[in-house]
């Protein structure tokens, strides 16, 4: 769903550099700082990530992402769970992506040569590599943002980089990567089960380390972050097809200005979410846009091409809690997003949002109506809004209104 980052009208810059909160202060003051570290083309640093670009297909960029000197804390500015976990708010999230340098080369994606092993062994490493970089110019400073992926910043082109010490590679990432006849889904789950999370695999799959050896290229970083959420989301869906099916609850609860509230009800595995962006002082009778994506029991047979990768995201949230559960349910999830979400950080955004939310306790009810009227009454007292608008939309509810059990054929 594209979201309109604007100011509005009570809009405070200085309260909010006050309070620390600016992500535009943040973004410039990263950026100054950045510009001052780099006064030369070649520098020691930790490289944190690759980035794989998508434009020019099949012929693209990848990038080495590494702050511009060595740095205790460097594991950070690529965290996308420990921010959540920890609270970090948008301006210290941006001071980290912003400080990242994009030193990047050219490549097709069934290519290889020195550079991309150097950038698989920086995205399989346990830790951020030691590594000597050297770029042809300095570079264009500016941050790049994107719905889909972290933040970062300038790009430079690379003219070399070497390795300054031995990356360190968990022995089950590099059993992954030399069993050229495991298929890269199966590399995914077994890695996803061995308490790697999914940053980690997106990465490693987006500089074609996981599959079968005639399978193996490079893909994008944006498409790889959505390929891994898919990937572990499937298996995690055949599993609580096994389970009994959970009763009516309702968890509520946000980070970064998005927030969630997502419905589970006793039936069968089907999944709907709705993306709505909630303006500054919405009135009860306004009319919003929402976007909205769904499946049902059998799943989707095509890409969720209106709320995108956040379908994915937070699918995955959703059935990581009813596995926790040992439940299966059908589940509306309604993401608003409100201003406090200032500036896009990506998709990890929407996945870290949903899980707190299914962190909190949730509210059981012994109706689908009792759930359904608490669910207007939150959101009409949240955000001045009526909810009963996207329920009555919602493919899912129509189903289950409409779905008939097999028990009443028993009966």
């Amino acid at each position: 769903m594209h979201i309109p980052f604007r100011k509005h009208a009570n809009y405070d810059p200085l309260g909010d550099c006050g309070r620390g909160k600016c992500p535009v202060c943040a973004r410039q003051i990263a950026l100054l700082n950045l510009k001052s570290r780099i006064t030369k083309e070649n520098f020691s640093t930790d490289a944190v990530a690759p980035f794989v670009g998508k434009y020019g297909y099949p012929n693209i960029n990848v990038g080495i992402m590494a702050p511009p000197e060595e740095k205790d804390d460097s594991w950070l500015y690529d965290a996308p769970r420990h921010w959540a976990v920890n609270n970090y708010e948008i301006p210290r999230i941006v001071d980290f992506r912003s400080s990242l340098l994009n030193s990047r080369y050219v490549i097709n994606v069934r290519s290889m040569n020195k550079m991309l092993e150097l950038s698989q062994d920086v995205a399989m490493a346990s830790r951020p590599v030691d590594i000597e970089i050297n770029i042809q110019e300095k570079p264009k400073f500016r941050i790049n943002t994107d719905s889909h992926m972290a933040p970062y910043g300038p790009n430079a082109k690379l003219k070399n980089a070497k390795l300054e010490s031995n990356p360190k590679i968990h022995t089950k990432v590099y059993k992954v990567f030399s069993d050229i006849d495991m298929k890269a889904n199966d590399a995914m789950v077994y890695l996803y089960k061995s308490n790697f999370d999914e940053n980690f695999l997106s990465r490693i799959m987006s500089v074609g380390t996981l599959g079968l050896r005639k399978s193996r290229k490079l893909v994008p970083t944006r498409w790889s972050i959505t390929a891994s959420d898919d990937i572990i989301g499937k298996n995690l869906i055949d599993e609580i097809k096994d389970y009994p099916e959970t009763g009516y609850n309702a968890f509520f609860g946000d980070y970064l200005g998005n927030y969630y509230l997502i419905l589970t009800f006793p039936e069968v595995w089907g999944y709907e979410l709705f993306e709505t962006y909630i303006p500054p002082n919405c009135g009860f009778g306004f009319e919003l846009k929402s976007t909205t994506d769904h499946e049902r029991y059998d799943g989707r047979k095509n890409y969720a091409e209106n709320t995108v990768g956040g379908y994915y995201s937070v699918r995955l949230a959703i059935l990581e809690k009813l596995k926790g559960m040992k439940r299966q349910a059908s589940v509306l999830a309604l993401r608003f997003i409100t201003d406090e979400y200032s500036m896009p950080l990506g998709v990890w955004v929407t996945r870290e949002a949903a899980r707190k939310s299914l962190a909190s306790k949730p509210i059981e009810f012994s109706s689908k109506e009792l759930m359904l009227n608490y669910a207007k009454l939150l959101v009409k007292k949240k955000f001045g809004w009526n909810a009963g608008k996207l329920l009555d939309k919602s493919i899912l509810m129509k189903s289950l209104r409409s779905q008939t059990k097999l028990a009443k054929f028993i009966n």
